[in-house]
């Protein structure tokens, strides 16, 4: 849609489709009373627009409309005299626009600013020289009006002609810099300095260099140009640095957060100097902290991490670490996020100590503010930056350790999970730290609340617990925590009633009643809310059983076990060694009993019976075999899962520190920059042109560099057929959160099509932004016609529609063509991301919509099934290819992605190969998907099923 169209639809407001008056009404119309005159010049506005000529009225407007001083007309006037032919066909001048020209020149001197400064927009869109000519006179004289709009509004004429017909003002660029020295409004003097950059650099240059000190002073609108001034001419003359980097620094100090964030990019590219960088990071740093966007700051954070990209600028970054842990006081967590990842990422053994401390203080300070909904997701995330500190740092762990695990204890059972993580990998790598663990471990253990983290520090105590002393406090503890035994016996007492009358009666308030005496007697009232009081004080353990919960019982008889036959190993005396079994089996037997009985809610499984029956047989016979595969072959184990993660993630470092180091090939050339040209500034890429390919929704990968090259890699949808009378075929442009459709409209009849109509409707959670224009087609003739959808959420979509059109001449009804439905494909919203197995198994119970898929494919190898669901689906794999390696007939993997709109989609592979169908069967199984959204899960499987088979060339 044009500009004259924008105007004219905000300002006309006439229904499209309604049936056009005849020429002679509107000429009646023009005559009459300024509102006829008004409704009629909207009319003709919207038929011109449609295609409709109307020459007949040309010299009527100039008669009874043009003298009128009606703003609102004079507005209409100035999109009719946009839109409106003014030339014959042979491409001479209308005699008719000489009268207008006199109007121009009337409104250029018109008395009201206003429609000095209307008009003189209006004469940035006019390409007739013959029209200009005459009043360049007015033009020129605008310079000089007392009102800032027509000054501005005169440059920006005098710049558009002098752009497009030199020869009417040569001597602009020299006005135009007269006017900029004695100009004192920022608005008008940011006007004629854009000029002269686009028209006369070394003019602006000049100006530039008679006025850089005082740069701090101007207005923040002029700021901004001349940074992106100095930018171009550093760009493509690297000797002119020198002059202007002190400027540069100076506008770091704006007072406009708009101005600190162009001049520090401009900064960053136009000197690598330590200094330079540090400056450029201080002053990211400081915009974070005080704007209150959040949008902003992750912008502003995004240009720090690209800075840390860059080895030379990283070790200048890590002196900022603690500067940028300020930006931890924002309450967003996705800012957070990605601060404490930052911070990682710079961390070294110069300041990991600063770092730790503040991190400390963080994690504390979550525990004393009220409960927020992101206050746990935020506690998560330092509980893991410490741990990823201390892995990294072993120093650092003693210092950590004791604060985290007093978080074993919280409420939130994520939180609590990650440090019960780091606790065990800490214990198994830090030999020096196992009895400070050990002892902080037993002091937090009656307190933990959470079942899934109470097995977990079971675990770790049956685990890690070599002395007898911790070993009889391990076996204390558990007594603390299981209650008064056996079990079923003290319960049944308990419902009986057969307590003390202190601990089963709770007295209300008293009562001071009368008697029929006259005196005062005092009533006691039992309060019935005993019950309720039991089950607060049932020990943890205990409750946990008699809520049906008899896996921990499992994890409980497992660690006792460990802990007896180490117990057996380091006490000489049998009847010691006798007693401290025999007390084991006792606490098995009577959780066995417990859950055959009918007291816990939920009956003890088969899988649980089996475990503790077991452990009971192993404790009775004590063999040697069974001492070595409960006491070293577990611990081996995770010893092998935790070196096998440490590599995996040294070898993704490795990774992406080959990626950000610049390797230069034997045969590469070498650029000095003394002799390079200035066209051949290739040495770093124009950043402002970045920022607009950006905008206009283009990535900054270089071979998507030019829009209209990028346009060649698509592959055109063809909507209707070579023999319909109309054929369109469109390009499909993906941008990130919107979708632009370039139709070509082509009119393959001898016919003229008159109001010829895009008609769009769409299926799934996409919207159709406006209504595309209807156009006029002559015989065999072509249009391009655009159209806006916006995309909400990652599923798939159909776009589909159809062209109306009416034949000129003909009675009758509209004629329709349907177009085929476009389909837009969820790949193109879809980025593999990574997350944890406690993550992944935490979204895989929360979500609620699962398709199941079944494979069907030609595929006969596992390995490359999975790789080709991999490239299908943009997913990543998070199983590590160590689980993956080998060849057994069967493999399962997790998948999981997330769509640019913040949407989370997990998968589960779960294949295998039919051997006894011979070594060409293909590949058998499932595939499950979980997310949020109904339209991702189902769109996801859909997409899986269309691209299983690998085709053949």
């Amino acid at each position: 849609m044009t500009a004259a169209e924008n105007v004219c639809y905000t300002l006309i407001n006439v229904p499209m489709d309604s049936e056009p008056p005849s020429e002679i009404s509107l000429k009646n119309d023009l005559k009459g009373d300024v509102k006829l005159k008004t409704e009629a010049l909207k009319k003709v506005i919207i038929m011109i627009l449609n295609g409709e000529k109307l020459p007949g009225l040309l010299m009527t407007i100039i008669r009874f409309v043009l003298p009128l001083q009606d703003h609102t007309i004079k507005k209409l006037l100035l999109v009719f005299w946009e839109i409106v032919p003014k030339t014959t066909p042979d491409g001479r001048l209308l005699q008719e626009m000489i009268l207008v020209c006199d109007a121009y020149r009337k409104d250029l001197q018109h008395p009201n600013e206003f429609i000095r400064g209307s008009t003189l927009r209006f004469l940035c869109k006019l390409k007739e020289a013959e029209l200009l000519e005459p009043l360049m006179p007015a033009i020129r004289a605008c310079l000089e009006h007392r009102h800032s709009y027509v000054r501005r509004n005169a440059v920006l004429a005098i710049y558009t002609i002098y752009r497009n017909f030199e020869h009417l003002i040569p001597d602009a660029p020299e006005l135009i810099h007269d006017f900029l020295v004695n100009e004192k409004d920022a608005s008008c003097k940011r006007n004629a300095f854009m000029m002269l950059i686009h028209a006369d650099q070394d003019r602006a240059l000049d100006y530039l260099s008679t006025c850089i000190d005082q740069v701090q002073t101007f207005g923040d609108i002029l700021q901004l140009v001349i940074v992106e001034l100095i930018y171009k001419v550093c760009h493509a003359n690297p000797s002119e640095r020198a002059r202007f980097i002190r400027c540069i620094y100076n506008l770091l100090q704006s007072s406009s957060p708009a101005v600190k964030y162009e001049a520090a990019g401009t900064l960053v590219t136009l000197s690598s100097a330590p200094t330079a960088i540090k400056a450029a990071a201080q002053c990211y740093i400081d915009l974070i902290i005080k704007e209150s966007d959040n949008n902003v700051k992750l912008i502003v954070l995004d240009r720090l991490i690209e800075l840390k990209e860059h080895p030379s600028h990283e070790r200048v970054l890590q002196d900022l670490v603690m500067d940028i842990l300020r930006v931890l006081s924002t309450p967003d967590l996705e800012v957070r996020k990605k601060t404490l990842q930052l911070a990682l990422d710079l961390v070294s053994s110069r300041n990991v100590e600063e770092l730790v401390i503040v991190l400390k203080k963080e994690v504390i300070k979550t525990n004393n503010v009220t409960e927020h909904e992101d206050t746990d997701k935020y506690r998560q995330l330092l509980v893991r930056t410490l741990h990823s500190c201390s892995v990294r740092f072993p120093d650092m762990a003693a210092n950590v350790i004791p604060v985290l695990m007093e978080f074993l204890s919280d409420n939130n059972e994520a939180a609590a999970a990650d440090v019960l993580e780091f606790v065990r990998e800490a214990i198994q790598r830090f030999d020096n730290l196992r009895p400070l663990i050990v002892e902080k471990m037993l002091e937090v253990f009656h307190a933990i609340k959470s079942v899934k983290i109470y097995r977990g520090a079971l675990w770790i105590l049956g685990e890690y617990c070599s002395t007898k002393e911790d070993i009889q406090s391990v076996m204390t503890e558990v007594r603390r925590s299981l209650g008064e035994i056996p079990i079923v016996e003290s319960e049944i007492k308990k419902e009986a009633g057969e307590l003390k009358p202190e601990e089963e009666v709770s007295v209300g308030p008293a009562q001071k009643l009368v008697t029929e005496m006259g005196t005062y007697a005092t009533q006691s009232a039992l309060s019935s809310s005993r019950p309720a009081k039991k089950e607060e004080d049932r020990p943890p353990l205990r409750g946990f059983l008699l809520d049906g919960d008899f896996f921990v019982a499992a994890s409980l008889a497992t660690t006792l076990t460990k802990i007896a036959l180490r117990y057996v190993s380091l006490v000489q005396e049998k009847k010691k060694q006798n007693s401290f079994n025999a007390e084991a089996m006792l606490l098995m037997a009577t959780i066995l009993h417990l859950g055959k009985s009918s007291l816990p809610k939920k009956p003890i499984t088969d899988d649980d019976v089996d475990r503790i029956s077991l452990c009971l047989k192993v404790l009775s016979e004590c063999s040697p075999l069974m001492n070595d595969i409960f006491n070293k072959e577990c611990r081996q184990s995770l010893s092998h899962m935790l070196s096998a993660k440490l590599e995996e993630e040294k070898l993704s470092q490795k990774k992406e520190s080959e990626k950000r180091n610049v390797t230069i090939q034997p045969d590469d050339p070498i650029s000095f920059m003394q002799l390079t040209a200035k066209n051949e500034m290739s040495s770093k890429e124009d950043q402002f042109q970045l920022s607009l390919l950006a905008a206009m929704g283009n990535t900054q990968r270089k071979e998507a560099a030019d829009p209209l090259a990028s346009k060649l890699n698509k592959v055109v949808t063809q909507l209707t057929g070579f023999s319909d009378p109309v054929y369109a075929e469109a390009y499909v442009h993906v941008n990130q959160y919107d979708i632009v459709l370039d139709v070509l409209v082509v009119n393959q009849t001898s016919d003229t099509l008159q109001n010829c109509t895009l008609e769009l409707a769409t299926l799934g959670d996409l919207k159709l932004v406006e209504k595309p224009s209807p156009l006029t087609l002559a015989p065999h003739d072509f249009a391009n016609i655009k159209a806006n959808v916006k995309v909400a959420s990652t599923e798939n979509g159909i776009i589909f529609g159809n062209v109306v059109y009416d034949v000129s001449g003909a009675a009758s009804d509209r004629n329709c063509v349907v177009l085929s439905d476009i389909h837009i494909d969820i790949m193109d919203y879809i980025q593999p991301a990574s997350c944890t197995d406690a993550e992944f198994r935490q979204m895989w119970a929360e979500f609620e919509w699962e398709n199941k898929v079944t494979v069907n494919t030609n595929i006969i190898d596992l390995n490359e099934y999975l790789q080709h669901i991999l490239k299908s689906t943009n997913m990543k794999c998070l199983t590590p290819e160590k689980a993956l390696s080998g060849y057994c007939g069967f493999m399962a993997a997790n998948l999981y992605a997330r769509s640019i709109f913040g949407e989370d989609a997990l998968a589960n592979v779960s294949i295998e190969k039919p051997i006894h169908l011979g070594p060409e069967a293909p590949v058998t199984g499932h595939i499950r998907i979980r997310a949020k959204s109904q339209g991702m899960a189902l769109s996801l499987g859909d997409k899986i099923n269309l691209s299983q088979k690998k085709t053949t060339l």
